[in-house]
């Protein structure tokens, strides 16, 4: 399946002079989330962050991810890695993966989506809107496709289980973040769908030519 991703903007003049002074190294990024966000971050290289402590993590192929970006209107920060794609989720919501995959009858199944809590550790993407994010994207290096904003508080964006009787947002024009068990369904479909896609894309390109 061949999907599109968006690279960051071009930084305009007055962010480059913002940060002019910052090279692309384990200090100044490290320095951004904890400083900006209060985050938790483990030196590099790559820098990494801390999961299990502001929040989770979903990680799933990009090109699932893609297809969940597409139907889901609002999500929490969103991250592009190489071939996988992490949606940040509220902390505690790992534990809660497992349990959610059987309730919606996709346990058991190989999706290519896992979970990432307590003790786990996730690339710290480039800061968003800094010169070398571009080039970042270009060369696998993990991105930002939906930022968290500095000085605002990231939780109350974060995917999580919606109180009992309480829907939850749509990710749509209703607004806030999906819950978290949409948000699972909707991963999960999408891991299958695009499984199934990759073994037929495989299967044609190795078949022989039928010839009457």
């Amino acid at each position: 399946m061949s999907f599109t991703v968006p690279l960051p903007r071009t930084p305009l003049e007055g962010e480059r002079a913002q940060w002019h002074d910052h090279t692309h190294d384990r200090w100044s990024v490290a320095r951004w989330y904890e400083k900006g966000l209060g985050w938790a971050t483990v030196a590099g290289p790559p820098v990494q962050l801390l999961t299990g402590l502001r929040f989770d993590v979903l990680e799933l192929p990009a090109d699932a991810g893609d297809a969940v970006l597409r139907l889901t209107g609002a999500t929490g920060p969103v991250a592009l890695h190489g071939e996988r794609m992490a949606f940040l989720v509220a902390a505690g919501s790992a534990d809660e993966v497992p349990g959610l995959l059987d309730w919606l009858e996709w346990g058991g199944i190989a999706l290519g989506l896992t979970a990432l809590g307590a003790d786990g550790r996730m690339p710290a993407p480039a800061p968003p809107r800094w010169p070398s994010a571009t080039a970042d994207a270009a060369q696998g290096t993990a991105v930002w496709l939906r930022p968290p904003e500095p000085g605002r508080e990231v939780e109350p964006a974060l995917p999580a289980l919606a109180p009992f009787g309480y829907g939850g947002g749509d990710g749509g024009s209703g607004g806030g973040a999906p819950d978290l068990v949409r948000l699972v369904d909707a991963a999960a479909t999408e891991c299958h769908r695009a499984r199934l896609m990759r073994g037929n894309t495989l299967r044609t390109r190795t078949q022989p030519l039928a010839f009457s």
